[in-house]
Protein backbone atom coordinates (compact mmCIF):
# COMPACT_ATOMS: atom_id res chain seq x y z
CA UNK A 1 0.00 0.00 0.00
CA UNK A 2 1.15 3.56 -0.78
CA UNK A 3 2.55 5.09 2.43
CA UNK A 4 0.77 8.34 1.52
CA UNK A 5 -2.58 6.59 1.95
CA UNK A 6 -4.15 6.32 5.37
CA UNK A 7 -7.01 4.19 4.00
CA UNK A 8 -7.66 1.78 1.18
CA UNK A 9 -10.93 -0.08 0.65
CA UNK A 10 -10.59 -2.87 -1.95
CA UNK A 11 -13.38 -4.61 -3.80
CA UNK A 12 -16.08 -3.82 -1.25
CA UNK A 13 -19.37 -5.58 -2.05
CA UNK A 14 -22.38 -5.35 0.28
CA UNK A 15 -25.70 -7.10 -0.33
CA UNK A 16 -29.10 -6.67 1.27
CA UNK A 17 -32.14 -8.85 0.48
CA UNK A 18 -32.97 -8.12 -3.15
CA UNK A 19 -30.40 -5.32 -3.47
CA UNK A 20 -26.67 -5.09 -4.21
CA UNK A 21 -25.87 -1.84 -2.38
CA UNK A 22 -22.12 -1.88 -3.13
CA UNK A 23 -20.53 -3.67 -6.08
CA UNK A 24 -16.73 -3.99 -6.04
CA UNK A 25 -16.13 -0.46 -4.73
CA UNK A 26 -12.56 0.77 -4.34
CA UNK A 27 -11.55 3.86 -2.35
CA UNK A 28 -8.13 5.34 -1.58
CA UNK A 29 -7.74 8.25 0.87
CA UNK A 30 -4.46 10.09 1.34
CA UNK A 31 -3.21 10.97 4.79
CA UNK A 32 -4.19 14.46 5.94
CA UNK A 33 -6.53 15.23 3.05
CA UNK A 34 -10.21 16.13 2.85
CA UNK A 35 -11.75 13.47 0.61
CA UNK A 36 -15.30 14.01 -0.64
CA UNK A 37 -17.68 11.26 -1.70
CA UNK A 38 -20.63 12.29 -3.84
CA UNK A 39 -23.37 10.46 -5.65
CA UNK A 40 -27.12 10.28 -6.06
CA UNK A 41 -29.40 9.32 -3.21
CA UNK A 42 -29.12 5.55 -2.75
CA UNK A 43 -25.80 5.34 -4.63
CA UNK A 44 -24.16 3.57 -1.67
CA UNK A 45 -22.15 6.39 -0.06
CA UNK A 46 -23.44 5.94 3.49
CA UNK A 47 -23.37 2.16 3.15
CA UNK A 48 -19.68 2.33 2.24
CA UNK A 49 -18.93 4.43 5.32
CA UNK A 50 -20.97 2.08 7.52
CA UNK A 51 -18.76 -0.76 6.28
CA UNK A 52 -15.64 1.27 7.08
CA UNK A 53 -16.77 2.18 10.60
CA UNK A 54 -17.84 -1.34 11.59
CA UNK A 55 -21.57 -0.65 11.70
CA UNK A 56 -21.74 -3.38 9.07
CA UNK A 57 -19.22 -5.70 10.72
CA UNK A 58 -16.51 -7.72 9.07
CA UNK A 59 -18.03 -10.84 7.61
CA UNK A 60 -21.21 -9.14 6.39
CA UNK A 61 -19.49 -7.78 3.27
CA UNK A 62 -16.86 -8.86 0.76
CA UNK A 63 -13.56 -7.08 0.25
CA UNK A 64 -10.73 -5.68 2.37
CA UNK A 65 -10.09 -2.57 4.46
CA UNK A 66 -6.50 -1.45 4.93
CA UNK A 67 -5.76 1.26 7.53
CA UNK A 68 -2.24 2.62 7.94
CA UNK A 69 -0.91 -0.25 5.84
CA UNK A 70 -2.56 -2.90 8.02
CA UNK A 71 -5.56 -5.02 7.12
CA UNK A 72 -8.33 -4.43 9.68
CA UNK A 73 -11.50 -6.32 10.56
CA UNK A 74 -13.86 -4.03 12.46
CA UNK A 75 -16.66 -5.99 14.12
CA UNK A 76 -18.26 -2.97 15.80
CA UNK A 77 -18.12 0.80 15.87
CA UNK A 78 -16.05 0.57 19.07
CA UNK A 79 -13.40 -1.35 17.14
CA UNK A 80 -13.09 1.41 14.55
CA UNK A 81 -13.07 4.16 17.17
CA UNK A 82 -10.20 2.46 18.98
CA UNK A 83 -8.21 2.89 15.75
CA UNK A 84 -9.18 6.57 15.50
CA UNK A 85 -11.97 6.19 12.92
CA UNK A 86 -15.01 8.25 13.99
CA UNK A 87 -18.23 8.58 12.00
CA UNK A 88 -20.88 11.31 12.31
CA UNK A 89 -24.11 10.20 10.70
CA UNK A 90 -26.55 12.24 8.68
CA UNK A 91 -29.25 10.96 11.04
CA UNK A 92 -28.31 12.34 14.43
CA UNK A 93 -27.74 9.81 17.21
CA UNK A 94 -28.14 11.89 20.36
CA UNK A 95 -30.12 11.08 23.50
CA UNK A 96 -32.72 13.88 23.62
CA UNK A 97 -33.29 14.01 27.37
CA UNK A 98 -29.62 14.04 28.34
CA UNK A 99 -27.62 17.24 28.45
CA UNK A 100 -25.24 18.33 25.72
CA UNK A 101 -22.26 17.47 27.95
CA UNK A 102 -23.68 14.03 28.78
CA UNK A 103 -24.17 13.33 25.07
CA UNK A 104 -20.66 14.42 24.16
CA UNK A 105 -19.06 12.05 26.68
CA UNK A 106 -21.62 9.22 26.55
CA UNK A 107 -19.55 6.03 26.57
CA UNK A 108 -16.42 8.09 27.13
CA UNK A 109 -17.23 9.49 30.59
CA UNK A 110 -14.86 11.81 32.43
CA UNK A 111 -14.58 9.63 35.52
CA UNK A 112 -12.17 8.68 38.27
CA UNK A 113 -12.53 5.34 40.06
CA UNK A 114 -15.95 4.88 38.53
CA UNK A 115 -17.29 8.29 39.63
CA UNK A 116 -18.08 10.88 36.98
CA UNK A 117 -16.40 14.25 37.50
CA UNK A 118 -19.21 16.57 36.43
CA UNK A 119 -17.10 19.72 36.75
CA UNK A 120 -14.53 18.30 34.34
CA UNK A 121 -17.31 16.97 32.09
CA UNK A 122 -19.00 20.35 31.77
CA UNK A 123 -15.72 22.27 31.44
CA UNK A 124 -14.44 19.93 28.73
CA UNK A 125 -17.80 20.11 26.94
CA UNK A 126 -17.72 23.91 27.09
CA UNK A 127 -14.30 23.93 25.42
CA UNK A 128 -15.54 21.65 22.66
CA UNK A 129 -18.71 23.71 22.16
CA UNK A 130 -16.59 26.84 21.80
CA UNK A 131 -14.47 25.04 19.23
CA UNK A 132 -17.51 24.24 17.07
CA UNK A 133 -19.05 27.67 17.62
CA UNK A 134 -22.06 26.66 19.72
CA UNK A 135 -22.95 29.06 22.54
CA UNK A 136 -25.37 26.78 24.42
CA UNK A 137 -24.65 25.83 28.04
CA UNK A 138 -23.27 22.29 28.45
CA UNK A 139 -26.13 21.39 30.81
CA UNK A 140 -28.81 22.25 28.20
CA UNK A 141 -30.90 19.23 27.22
CA UNK A 142 -30.54 18.17 23.59
CA UNK A 143 -34.34 18.07 23.20
CA UNK A 144 -34.41 21.83 23.81
CA UNK A 145 -32.15 22.78 20.89
CA UNK A 146 -32.83 22.68 17.15
CA UNK A 147 -31.60 20.06 14.72
CA UNK A 148 -28.88 22.36 13.37
CA UNK A 149 -27.39 22.87 16.82
CA UNK A 150 -27.66 19.14 17.44
CA UNK A 151 -25.40 18.60 14.42
CA UNK A 152 -22.78 20.80 16.06
CA UNK A 153 -23.06 18.71 19.24
CA UNK A 154 -22.34 15.63 17.11
CA UNK A 155 -19.21 17.35 15.76
CA UNK A 156 -18.10 18.21 19.30
CA UNK A 157 -18.70 14.60 20.36
CA UNK A 158 -16.46 13.35 17.57
CA UNK A 159 -13.72 15.80 18.49
CA UNK A 160 -13.77 14.54 22.09
CA UNK A 161 -12.31 11.25 20.84
CA UNK A 162 -8.78 10.57 19.60
CA UNK A 163 -9.88 10.94 15.99
CA UNK A 164 -7.45 10.37 13.13
CA UNK A 165 -9.93 9.67 10.34
CA UNK A 166 -13.17 11.64 10.66
CA UNK A 167 -16.17 10.60 8.52
CA UNK A 168 -18.89 13.23 8.12
CA UNK A 169 -22.14 12.21 6.41
CA UNK A 170 -23.87 15.39 5.18
CA UNK A 171 -22.48 17.47 8.07
CA UNK A 172 -23.86 20.81 6.86
CA UNK A 173 -27.23 19.57 5.58
CA UNK A 174 -29.14 21.16 8.46
CA UNK A 175 -26.94 24.26 8.81
CA UNK A 176 -27.37 27.74 7.41
CA UNK A 177 -24.68 29.36 5.28
CA UNK A 178 -22.92 31.07 8.19
CA UNK A 179 -22.71 27.91 10.31
CA UNK A 180 -21.75 25.82 7.28
CA UNK A 181 -18.86 28.17 6.58
CA UNK A 182 -17.76 27.92 10.20
CA UNK A 183 -17.89 24.12 10.14
CA UNK A 184 -15.99 23.85 6.85
CA UNK A 185 -13.34 26.13 8.33
CA UNK A 186 -13.15 23.80 11.31
CA UNK A 187 -12.63 20.80 9.02
CA UNK A 188 -9.84 22.69 7.23
CA UNK A 189 -8.29 23.39 10.63
CA UNK A 190 -8.38 19.67 11.44
CA UNK A 191 -6.51 19.02 8.19
CA UNK A 192 -3.80 21.43 9.31
CA UNK A 193 -3.19 19.35 12.45
CA UNK A 194 -3.06 16.09 10.47
CA UNK A 195 -6.60 14.79 10.82
CA UNK A 196 -7.94 13.17 7.65
CA UNK A 197 -11.60 13.75 6.79
CA UNK A 198 -14.03 11.93 4.52
CA UNK A 199 -17.04 14.11 3.80
CA UNK A 200 -20.25 12.98 2.11
CA UNK A 201 -22.15 15.93 0.71
CA UNK A 202 -24.76 16.75 -1.90
CA UNK A 203 -23.72 20.41 -1.88
CA UNK A 204 -21.47 20.52 -4.91
CA UNK A 205 -20.26 24.06 -4.29
CA UNK A 206 -19.22 22.87 -0.83
CA UNK A 207 -17.29 19.94 -2.28
CA UNK A 208 -15.51 22.21 -4.75
CA UNK A 209 -14.55 24.64 -1.99
CA UNK A 210 -13.19 22.17 0.57
CA UNK A 211 -12.25 18.82 -0.99
CA UNK A 212 -8.75 17.87 -2.08
CA UNK A 213 -10.02 14.74 -3.83
CA UNK A 214 -13.51 13.59 -4.79
CA UNK A 215 -14.75 10.07 -5.45
CA UNK A 216 -18.01 9.73 -7.37
CA UNK A 217 -20.23 6.71 -6.67
CA UNK A 218 -23.18 5.70 -8.86
CA UNK A 219 -25.49 2.70 -8.42
CA UNK A 220 -23.17 1.10 -5.88
CA UNK A 221 -20.04 1.38 -8.03
CA UNK A 222 -17.04 3.70 -8.12
CA UNK A 223 -17.30 5.91 -11.20
CA UNK A 224 -14.09 7.90 -10.83
CA UNK A 225 -11.80 9.70 -8.39
CA UNK A 226 -10.66 13.20 -9.34
CA UNK A 227 -8.18 15.64 -7.90
CA UNK A 228 -9.85 18.97 -7.11
CA UNK A 229 -6.52 20.81 -7.48
CA UNK A 230 -5.62 19.69 -10.98
CA UNK A 231 -4.65 21.87 -13.91
CA UNK A 232 -8.32 22.28 -14.85
CA UNK A 233 -10.91 23.16 -12.20
CA UNK A 234 -13.56 20.48 -11.61
CA UNK A 235 -16.91 22.06 -12.42
CA UNK A 236 -20.24 21.26 -10.79
CA UNK A 237 -21.46 20.08 -14.19
CA UNK A 238 -18.62 17.53 -14.33
CA UNK A 239 -19.60 16.19 -10.89
CA UNK A 240 -23.28 16.05 -11.84
CA UNK A 241 -22.55 14.08 -15.00
CA UNK A 242 -20.62 11.56 -12.94
CA UNK A 243 -23.33 11.32 -10.29
CA UNK A 244 -26.40 10.96 -12.49
CA UNK A 245 -24.87 9.80 -15.77
CA UNK A 246 -26.32 12.78 -17.59
CA UNK A 247 -26.07 16.59 -17.46
CA UNK A 248 -28.66 18.57 -15.54
CA UNK A 249 -28.91 21.71 -17.63
CA UNK A 250 -31.38 23.32 -15.26
CA UNK A 251 -31.40 22.60 -11.53
CA UNK A 252 -35.01 23.79 -11.18
CA UNK A 253 -37.88 22.67 -13.43
CA UNK A 254 -39.60 25.43 -15.37
CA UNK A 255 -42.90 26.39 -13.77
CA UNK A 256 -45.57 28.96 -14.58
CA UNK A 257 -47.82 29.32 -11.53
CA UNK A 258 -51.58 29.69 -11.61
CA UNK A 259 -52.29 31.56 -8.40
CA UNK A 260 -55.80 31.80 -7.00
CA UNK A 261 -57.49 33.08 -3.87
CA UNK A 262 -55.90 33.31 -0.45
CA UNK A 263 -55.98 30.00 1.42
CA UNK A 264 -54.09 30.72 4.63
CA UNK A 265 -53.37 33.95 6.47
CA UNK A 266 -51.51 34.26 9.76
CA UNK A 267 -51.66 37.56 11.65
CA UNK A 268 -49.53 38.82 14.53
CA UNK A 269 -48.34 35.32 15.44
CA UNK A 270 -46.16 35.26 18.57
CA UNK A 271 -44.52 32.22 20.14
CA UNK A 272 -42.44 32.04 23.30
CA UNK A 273 -39.68 29.53 24.01
CA UNK A 274 -41.03 26.35 25.66
CA UNK A 275 -38.48 26.54 28.51
CA UNK A 276 -37.50 30.21 28.74
CA UNK A 277 -41.02 31.58 28.44
CA UNK A 278 -39.85 35.18 28.62
CA UNK A 279 -38.06 34.81 25.28
CA UNK A 280 -39.96 35.28 22.02
CA UNK A 281 -38.90 32.95 19.23
CA UNK A 282 -41.61 34.23 16.84
CA UNK A 283 -42.50 37.87 17.26
CA UNK A 284 -45.66 39.26 15.66
CA UNK A 285 -45.21 37.40 12.37
CA UNK A 286 -47.80 37.81 9.60
CA UNK A 287 -47.77 35.79 6.39
CA UNK A 288 -50.26 34.72 3.71
CA UNK A 289 -50.29 32.08 0.99
CA UNK A 290 -52.70 31.63 -1.91
CA UNK A 291 -53.97 28.67 -3.85
CA UNK A 292 -51.41 27.43 -6.38
CA UNK A 293 -48.63 29.49 -4.80
CA UNK A 294 -45.26 28.37 -3.43
CA UNK A 295 -44.16 30.73 -0.66
CA UNK A 296 -40.68 30.50 0.84
CA UNK A 297 -39.48 31.20 4.37
CA UNK A 298 -35.84 32.28 4.53
CA UNK A 299 -33.78 32.95 7.63
CA UNK A 300 -30.56 32.13 9.45
CA UNK A 301 -30.50 29.53 12.21
CA UNK A 302 -32.57 30.80 15.13
CA UNK A 303 -34.64 33.11 12.93
CA UNK A 304 -37.85 31.27 13.89
CA UNK A 305 -38.82 29.53 10.63
CA UNK A 306 -39.30 26.03 12.05
CA UNK A 307 -40.78 27.43 15.26
CA UNK A 308 -43.37 29.35 13.23
CA UNK A 309 -44.26 26.25 11.21
CA UNK A 310 -44.50 23.89 14.17
CA UNK A 311 -46.55 26.27 16.26
CA UNK A 312 -49.04 26.66 13.40
CA UNK A 313 -49.28 22.89 13.11
CA UNK A 314 -51.25 22.19 16.27
CA UNK A 315 -48.95 24.15 18.57
CA UNK A 316 -46.37 21.36 18.50
CA UNK A 317 -43.72 23.87 19.58
CA UNK A 318 -43.65 26.78 21.98
CA UNK A 319 -45.59 28.35 24.83
CA UNK A 320 -47.78 31.42 25.34
CA UNK A 321 -48.79 31.37 21.67
CA UNK A 322 -50.98 34.22 20.41
CA UNK A 323 -52.24 35.51 17.08
CA UNK A 324 -54.89 34.62 14.52
CA UNK A 325 -55.07 32.06 11.73
CA UNK A 326 -57.53 32.37 8.84
CA UNK A 327 -58.47 29.68 6.32
CA UNK A 328 -60.17 31.11 3.21
CA UNK A 329 -60.99 34.24 5.19
CA UNK A 330 -62.56 32.45 8.17
CA UNK A 331 -60.71 32.39 11.51
CA UNK A 332 -59.83 28.85 12.62
CA UNK A 333 -58.39 27.18 15.71
CA UNK A 334 -55.18 25.16 15.42
CA UNK A 335 -54.72 24.29 19.08
CA UNK A 336 -54.02 20.62 18.34
CA UNK A 337 -52.50 18.60 15.52
CA UNK A 338 -55.93 17.12 14.85
CA UNK A 339 -57.33 20.67 14.50
CA UNK A 340 -54.64 21.53 11.95
CA UNK A 341 -55.16 18.35 9.91
CA UNK A 342 -58.95 18.76 9.93
CA UNK A 343 -58.50 22.29 8.59
CA UNK A 344 -56.32 20.96 5.77
CA UNK A 345 -52.91 21.99 7.11
CA UNK A 346 -50.00 19.55 6.92
CA UNK A 347 -46.41 19.91 8.13
CA UNK A 348 -43.53 17.81 6.76
CA UNK A 349 -40.86 18.17 9.43
CA UNK A 350 -37.14 18.79 8.93
CA UNK A 351 -36.43 16.24 11.67
CA UNK A 352 -37.87 13.15 10.03
CA UNK A 353 -36.18 10.78 12.50
CA UNK A 354 -37.82 12.23 15.61
CA UNK A 355 -41.12 13.61 14.33
CA UNK A 356 -41.75 12.51 10.76
CA UNK A 357 -41.56 8.74 10.68
CA UNK A 358 -41.94 5.53 12.64
CA UNK A 359 -38.56 4.05 11.81
CA UNK A 360 -39.42 0.56 13.06
CA UNK A 361 -42.54 0.31 10.88
CA UNK A 362 -42.97 -0.31 7.15
CA UNK A 363 -43.02 2.20 4.32
CA UNK A 364 -46.61 1.16 3.65
CA UNK A 365 -47.81 1.94 7.18
CA UNK A 366 -45.88 5.23 7.35
CA UNK A 367 -47.42 6.55 4.13
CA UNK A 368 -50.98 5.89 5.29
CA UNK A 369 -50.44 7.07 8.86
CA UNK A 370 -51.81 10.63 8.51
CA UNK A 371 -54.92 9.59 6.56
CA UNK A 372 -55.69 6.08 7.73
CA UNK A 373 -59.41 6.53 7.06
CA UNK A 374 -58.70 6.72 3.32
CA UNK A 375 -57.55 3.08 3.30
CA UNK A 376 -60.12 1.80 5.79
CA UNK A 377 -63.60 0.30 5.48
CA UNK A 378 -65.92 0.45 8.48
CA UNK A 379 -62.97 1.14 10.76
CA UNK A 380 -60.86 -1.75 9.43
CA UNK A 381 -57.71 -1.08 7.39
CA UNK A 382 -57.85 -2.50 3.87
CA UNK A 383 -54.30 -3.87 3.65
CA UNK A 384 -54.55 -4.35 -0.11
CA UNK A 385 -55.61 -0.75 -0.73
CA UNK A 386 -52.93 0.48 1.66
CA UNK A 387 -50.29 -1.51 -0.24
CA UNK A 388 -51.51 -0.26 -3.63
CA UNK A 389 -51.39 3.33 -2.38
CA UNK A 390 -47.87 2.92 -1.02
CA UNK A 391 -46.71 1.29 -4.25
CA UNK A 392 -48.08 4.23 -6.25
CA UNK A 393 -46.07 6.69 -4.17
CA UNK A 394 -43.00 4.44 -4.35
CA UNK A 395 -43.15 4.75 -8.15
CA UNK A 396 -44.18 8.41 -8.33
CA UNK A 397 -41.52 9.65 -5.91
CA UNK A 398 -38.90 7.09 -6.98
CA UNK A 399 -38.42 5.67 -3.47
CA UNK A 400 -35.53 3.22 -3.82
CA UNK A 401 -36.65 0.07 -2.04
CA UNK A 402 -37.35 -3.50 -3.14
CA UNK A 403 -40.72 -3.48 -1.35
CA UNK A 404 -43.13 -1.15 0.45
CA UNK A 405 -43.08 -3.66 3.31
CA UNK A 406 -39.44 -2.73 4.05
CA UNK A 407 -38.78 -0.90 7.32
CA UNK A 408 -38.38 2.86 6.92
CA UNK A 409 -35.37 2.81 9.24
CA UNK A 410 -33.48 0.74 6.66
CA UNK A 411 -33.83 3.41 3.95
CA UNK A 412 -31.27 6.11 3.20
CA UNK A 413 -32.02 9.59 4.52
CA UNK A 414 -33.19 10.89 1.17
CA UNK A 415 -35.59 8.01 0.66
CA UNK A 416 -36.94 8.51 4.19
CA UNK A 417 -37.67 12.11 3.25
CA UNK A 418 -39.64 10.93 0.23
CA UNK A 419 -41.75 8.74 2.54
CA UNK A 420 -42.50 11.80 4.71
CA UNK A 421 -43.63 13.70 1.62
CA UNK A 422 -45.73 10.75 0.45
CA UNK A 423 -47.49 10.60 3.81
CA UNK A 424 -48.61 14.20 3.69
CA UNK A 425 -49.40 14.28 -0.03
CA UNK A 426 -51.66 11.26 0.54
CA UNK A 427 -53.45 13.19 3.30
CA UNK A 428 -54.49 15.68 0.57
CA UNK A 429 -54.12 18.94 2.55
CA UNK A 430 -54.98 22.42 1.29
CA UNK A 431 -51.82 23.88 2.84
CA UNK A 432 -48.57 21.90 2.86
CA UNK A 433 -45.71 23.26 4.96
CA UNK A 434 -42.41 21.70 3.84
CA UNK A 435 -39.54 22.20 6.27
CA UNK A 436 -36.18 21.55 4.53
CA UNK A 437 -37.75 18.94 2.22
CA UNK A 438 -34.55 18.40 0.23
CA UNK A 439 -32.12 18.29 3.16
CA UNK A 440 -29.58 15.54 2.52
CA UNK A 441 -30.93 14.72 -0.94
CA UNK A 442 -28.76 14.68 -4.06
CA UNK A 443 -29.22 17.02 -7.02
CA UNK A 444 -31.03 14.47 -9.19
CA UNK A 445 -33.56 13.61 -6.46
CA UNK A 446 -33.95 17.29 -5.61
CA UNK A 447 -35.16 17.92 -9.14
CA UNK A 448 -37.77 15.21 -8.62
CA UNK A 449 -38.91 16.83 -5.36
CA UNK A 450 -39.19 20.25 -7.02
CA UNK A 451 -41.29 18.70 -9.76
CA UNK A 452 -43.59 17.14 -7.16
CA UNK A 453 -43.94 20.49 -5.37
CA UNK A 454 -44.84 22.18 -8.65
CA UNK A 455 -47.45 19.50 -9.31
CA UNK A 456 -48.96 20.12 -5.90
CA UNK A 457 -49.18 23.86 -6.59
CA UNK A 458 -50.70 23.18 -10.02
CA UNK A 459 -53.35 21.05 -8.28
CA UNK A 460 -54.35 24.11 -6.26
CA UNK A 461 -52.41 23.44 -3.07
CA UNK A 462 -50.85 26.28 -1.13
CA UNK A 463 -47.22 25.40 -0.37
CA UNK A 464 -44.99 26.95 2.30
CA UNK A 465 -41.35 26.04 1.61
CA UNK A 466 -38.68 26.43 4.32
CA UNK A 467 -35.08 26.07 3.17
CA UNK A 468 -31.60 27.10 4.27
CA UNK A 469 -30.43 27.14 0.64
CA UNK A 470 -31.18 30.53 -0.89
CA UNK A 471 -30.70 29.39 -4.54
CA UNK A 472 -33.33 26.71 -3.87
CA UNK A 473 -35.85 29.27 -2.60
CA UNK A 474 -35.15 31.64 -5.49
CA UNK A 475 -35.43 28.83 -8.04
CA UNK A 476 -38.63 27.36 -6.62
CA UNK A 477 -40.78 29.94 -4.83
CA UNK A 478 -43.20 32.55 -6.17
CA UNK A 479 -42.70 34.76 -3.14
CA UNK A 480 -40.26 34.65 -0.23
CA UNK A 481 -40.68 35.96 3.32
CA UNK A 482 -37.51 36.62 5.28
CA UNK A 483 -37.26 36.24 9.05
CA UNK A 484 -34.72 37.55 11.54
CA UNK A 485 -34.90 37.02 15.29
CA UNK A 486 -38.46 35.80 15.01
CA UNK A 487 -39.70 38.76 12.98
CA UNK A 488 -40.78 38.99 9.36
CA UNK A 489 -38.35 41.48 7.85
CA UNK A 490 -39.14 41.26 4.17
CA UNK A 491 -41.45 39.96 1.46
CA UNK A 492 -39.79 39.52 -1.93
CA UNK A 493 -41.31 38.48 -5.26
CA UNK A 494 -39.46 35.82 -7.23
CA UNK A 495 -38.58 38.27 -9.99
CA UNK A 496 -36.83 40.55 -7.47
CA UNK A 497 -35.15 37.88 -5.35
CA UNK A 498 -31.37 37.71 -5.17
CA UNK A 499 -29.19 36.05 -2.54
CA UNK A 500 -27.77 39.42 -1.58
CA UNK A 501 -31.20 41.01 -1.06
CA UNK A 502 -32.51 38.06 0.94
CA UNK A 503 -29.40 38.02 3.14
CA UNK A 504 -29.79 41.73 3.80
CA UNK A 505 -33.32 41.17 5.11
CA UNK A 506 -32.32 38.00 6.98
CA UNK A 507 -29.78 39.96 9.04
CA UNK A 508 -31.98 42.97 9.84
CA UNK A 509 -32.67 43.96 13.41
CA UNK A 510 -36.10 45.53 12.80
CA UNK A 511 -39.16 44.71 10.75
CA UNK A 512 -38.93 45.95 7.18
CA UNK A 513 -41.56 44.92 4.64
CA UNK A 514 -40.15 44.98 1.12
CA UNK A 515 -42.56 44.61 -1.72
Amino acid sequence: MDSENILEMRGITKRFPGVVALDDVTLQVRRGEIHAICGENGAGKSTLMNVLSGIYPHGTYEGDIVLDGESVEFRSIRDSERRGVVIIHQELALSPFLSIAENIFLGNEQASRGVIDWNETNEAAARLLERVGLSERPDTRVVDIGVGKQQLVEIAKALSKEVRLLILDEPTAALNDEDSTHLLGLIRGLREVGITSIIISHKLNEIRSIADTTTIVRDGRTVETVSMHGAEPVSEERLIRGMVGRPLDNRFPAHTPTIGDEVLRVEDWTVHHPIDQARKVVDGASIAVRRGEIVGLAGLMGAGRTELAMSLFGRTYGSRISGRVYKAGVEISVHTVQDAIEHGIAYATEDRKRYGLNLIDTIQHNISAAAIAKVSRHGVIDAGEEARTAEQYRRDLNIKTPSVTALVGKLSGGNQQKVVLSKWIFADPDVLILDEPTRGIDVGAKYEIYTIINRLADAGKAVVFISSELPELIGTCDRIYTLSQGRVTGEVARADATQELLMRYMTMEKDVIAR
